[in-house]
């Protein structure tokens, strides 16, 4: 079953809303995968875009939310730290062995995060970014 991008997740900020649609899609392809009992196949390609995803989107959000002097930076970066930690507490158990309960926790985690942050911190960050731009090129 494919989880769905919608408006409603949509931070209006396009290079975080291209980030989340490339996560929503790699997610898609392990539950493809899942349902035709590939999902252990599919969990090394995952975690090979996680690591790419997190140095690149975190990075990212990071240097934004410096720029912009986010008031909620603190909060924002536990978010990160914690999916960080996660991911490499379930690729150390990949380490050991892919099973279909590690291709399930895979799946909840992202699909968690999918849905709790990036339809609440992130939306959060975007509507402070397109602020903080509105009012810069207002005084331009």
């Amino acid at each position: 079953m494919a989880i769905e991008w919608s408006r409603n997740l949509s931070t209006g900020v396009e290079w975080q809303d291209r980030h989340h649609k490339e996560l929503f899609k790699r997610v898609n392809g392990l539950l493809d995968a899942m349902s035709v009992g590939m999902g252990k196949d599919e969990l090394d390609r995952v975690f090979r875009f996680l690591d790419s995803y997190i140095v690149v989107h975190f990075d990212a959000e990071e240097q934004a939310m410096s720029k912009y002097d986010f008031p909620h930076a603190m909060e924002h970066l536990r978010e990160h730290t914690g999916f960080i930690e996660a991911v490499a507490a379930l690729r150390h158990e990949f380490a050991t062995g892919a099973t279909a309960v590690l291709v399930v926790k895979v799946q909840q985690l992202v699909v968690d995060w999918l849905i709790n942050h990036i339809g609440g911190e992130d939306k959060k960050l975007g509507v402070h970014i397109i602020k903080s731009e509105t009012a810069a090129h207002a005084r331009d």
